[in-house]
C-alpha cells in the first residue's frame, strides 16, 4: 500500500526498539488502509496522529507497550473487547499492544472505519449531542 508518509512520523517510529517499530508500522498501515484519504502529522511535539476530518488515532510508545489512542468519544462499539484503557474517558480510549502480542487487525480496522465515518458525519462530539 502506498500513502504519503510524514517524515516526522518516520523519525518517531525509527527511533523505537524493533518490536515497537513493527507494531507502529502495522497500525500505521491499518489506519491508512481504512481510508485512502487518511493523512498523518505530528501533534503535541512528537506524537504521530492520523487524521481525516478530525483525529482518528495517535501512537505513543511506552517502555513495555505501544498505546493506540482511538479518538472516538467512547461511542464506537468494541464487540471484541480490544480496548484496554480509558473506558470512562470522554475523548479517547486506548488499545495497548505489548511485545509478542498480535494486533486484532479486523477489530481495529473496523474501529478505524467507524471513527472515520463518524468524523465525516460531524465528529463524535456532534453525534453524542444528537443522541
Amino acid at each position: 500500500m502506498t500513502y504519503a508518509a510524514d517524515p516526522r512520523v518516520n523519525t518517531y517510529i525509527d527511533a523505537l526498539p524493533d518490536w515497537q517499530q513493527a507494531v507502529c508500522r502495522e497500525v500505521r498501515d491499518l489506519v491508512h488502509a481504512a481510508d485512502p484519504e487518511v493523512s498523518e502529522t505530528i501533534k503535541r511535539t512528537d506524537r504521530p496522529y492520523f487524521i481525516l476530518e478530525g483525529n482518528i488515532c495517535a501512537l505513543l510508545a511506552a517502555k513495555d507497550h505501544v498505546n493506540v489512542f482511538l479518538y472516538d468519544g467512547a461511542i464506537v462499539p468494541d464487540p471484541e473487547g480490544i480496548i484496554t484503557g480509558g473506558h470512562e474517558n470522554k475523548t479517547a480510549r486506548t488499545v495497548s499492544i505489548r511485545e509478542g502480542e498480535t494486533i486484532n487487525t479486523p477489530a481495529l480496522t473496523a474501529m478505524f472505519k467507524q471513527i472515520i465515518a463518524n468524523n465525516r458525519a460531524g465528529g463524535w462530539r456532534g453525534l453524542k449531542s444528537e443522541a
